[in-house]
């Protein structure tokens, strides 16, 4: 079994045994009757400094009034911040949105494009947001890296890095390409249920062994 692979079941594993994790809220959406790609990427961009529960419900009431990039597009500044108050922000967010639902109206036809380059061409959409929408609108390979991944591919010693950038990078160097689609997911839920920034559950956690931040703290 490759490195990942045990590191990834191992995550799983830990979790299922302490409590079976809630889905991350991309996951939700994904999985939901209207899991378009649109839905994805709005709900990427509204997820920026909100919990996860408040994107998956916030979202869930934005596309049940506006059902396509084109209702969206010409919606009222008011009446979506009315909608999304509730993630923070929302004056930049709702204004951010409608702007990004006329771009794929006029330029995309109502459709999310599917590649990295005219993803990150969309305003307030950088490399994270676009992966996100790679990985879970799509189910293309690519790494998104918040705060979790970053956080936890350097406590595992995966990588040695400073910011989320370059840690996309040397994880696309490092994990073979069949495993990238999982790794947000399975490191998201990690990091808010088990791996946490402050006070890690390193007394549960099945992957230790594996840990190079463990290895310190417990030498």
């Amino acid at each position: 079994m490759d490195k990942i692979k045990k590191i990834l079941d191992g995550m799983l594993r830990t979790m299922n045994t302490v409590k079976p994790p809630r889905m991350t809220a991309l996951r939700e959406l994904r999985e939901a009757e209207n899991g378009s790609p649109l839905s994805i990427l709005i709900g990427t961009i509204l997820s920026a400094r909100t919990r996860d529960e408040n994107t998956s419900a916030v979202v869930r009431k934005l596309f049940t009034r506006y059902k396509t990039a084109r209702a969206l597009a010409r919606a009222k500044v008011s009446d979506v911040e009315k909608i999304i108050k509730s993630t923070g922000f929302y004056h930049v967010k709702a204004r951010r949105i409608i702007k990004v639902a006329a771009i794929i109206d006029s330029k995309y036809s109502g459709k999310v494009p599917q590649t990295l380059d005219k993803l990150i061409e969309l305003p307030g959409v950088g490399r994270k947001t676009a992966n996100c929408v790679l990985v879970y609108a799509f189910d293309k390979p690519a790494i998104p890296v918040d705060t979790h991944v970053h956080r936890i591919s350097n406590r595992l010693g995966l990588v040695q890095t400073k910011t989320p950038e370059d840690t996309e990078v040397e994880l696309m160097k490092k994990i073979p390409r069949e495993h990238w689609v999982r790794i947000n997911d399975i490191f998201v839920m990690y990091g808010q249920n088990i791996c946490k920034p402050i006070s890690p559950m390193c007394k549960v956690c099945q992957i230790k062994k594996e840990c190079g931040y463990y290895k310190t703290i417990s030498s």
